[in-house]
């Protein structure tokens, strides 16, 4: 992997700085950079004066030589190939599937520079940093687990992508959700956008975008039933949201099922799980379907209320 560290800077401290502070000094010399991004190279030992790695406080003379060995922010490094381990379910020329497991954040962001399912695929398909998103076209959340789709070639992606929005690939998920259902099934019918007021959640709110999830009860148990839902869109947090709405928000959801109940089985993720995806391949055009199992934890929290008893 290419070194994505900018090069040392070197240069020397101009008289009239005599008497300055190191940082202040550094910030009008290094104008493109914030006055925090040089405290912080400071305080890490990144520049020297002299040969010497001193304080942002410290004063100058004029004259000294200094070194400054830029540290890029983690979002300037994030689109890099990783070496993660992927189960993947099927792969040919043009797309890839594979099983997500839980734990695992797809695109990098604020909290989630690297470790990415994104670098992950940076690093298993040659070619992929030419694609957008690396050929992502849909997503799971950090801590759901299950089947998703990548492509490989630009083509695939954009049939992928119009696929999606045609609602022609088939999505389908298991799920515990608190409490007991009047219907055997039903759809929910919601838009959903940005939360009015907790920016970091999504809501049912009026002027969101259509989202439309349907659902039957596969299991009743007490306190809680085991749900398979079918995604007509893909907006974020869809199915969380709209069982939250139902009120039935899923087992082990900290963001939308609030504090757990005495009478619903602990869990420590959503207890959510993409367990079978069906599509038309974009080039071929022949119809396919996978199915993955739900892993460990969520087996056991399904036999843990089939037997009666709290995982």
């Amino acid at each position: 992997m290419p070194d994505s560290r900018p090069e040392a800077r070197h240069f020397i401290i101009p008289p009239d700085h005599a008497g300055r502070r190191l940082d202040q000094s550094l910030a009008e010399l290094m104008a493109e950079y914030s006055r925090s991004r040089l405290a912080g190279w400071i305080d890490a030992g990144l520049v020297t004066l002299d040969g010497a790695a001193v304080s942002r406080r410290h004063k100058l003379w004029g004259g000294e030589s200094v070194r400054v060995e830029p540290e890029p922010l983690p979002e300037e490094t994030a689109f890099r190939p990783e070496a993660i381990a992927l189960d993947i379910v099927y792969e040919d020329d043009d797309i890839l599937v594979l099983n997500k497991p839980a734990g695992l954040v797809t695109h990098p962001g604020a909290g989630n520079w690297e470790g990415t399912l994104l670098n992950a695929l940076l690093h298993h398909v040659p070619g992929a940093a030419g694609l957008a998103r690396a050929g992502i076209v849909h997503r799971l959340d950090k801590d759901t687990s299950g089947l998703m789709v990548v492509a490989k070639t630009l083509q695939a992606q954009t049939q992928l992508v119009r696929d999606l929005q045609a609602r022609s690939v088939k999505r389908v998920y298991w799920a515990v959700a608190r409490g007991l259902f009047d219907h055997a099934e039903g759809t929910v019918d919601a838009p959903i956008g940005r939360h009015p007021t907790q920016r970091t959640k999504m809501a049912v709110v009026e002027r969101g975008k259509p989202a439309l999830t349907h659902w039957r009860v596969l299991k009743a148990y007490p306190g809680c039933v085991w749900i398979e839902c079918r995604l007509a869109t893909g907006r974020t947090h869809q199915i969380r949201v709209h069982m939250a709405h139902l009120g039935h928000p899923l087992v082990g959801d900290a963001v939308y099922a609030g504090r757990s109940r005495a009478d619903t089985p602990a869990f420590h993720r959503q207890a959510l799980h993409a367990v079978r995806l069906g599509l038309v391949h974009p080039i071929t055009g022949v119809a396919l379907e996978w199915e993955a199992p739900p892993p460990a934890d969520f087996a056991a929290l399904l036999a843990n209320l089939e037997e009666g008893r709290a995982p």
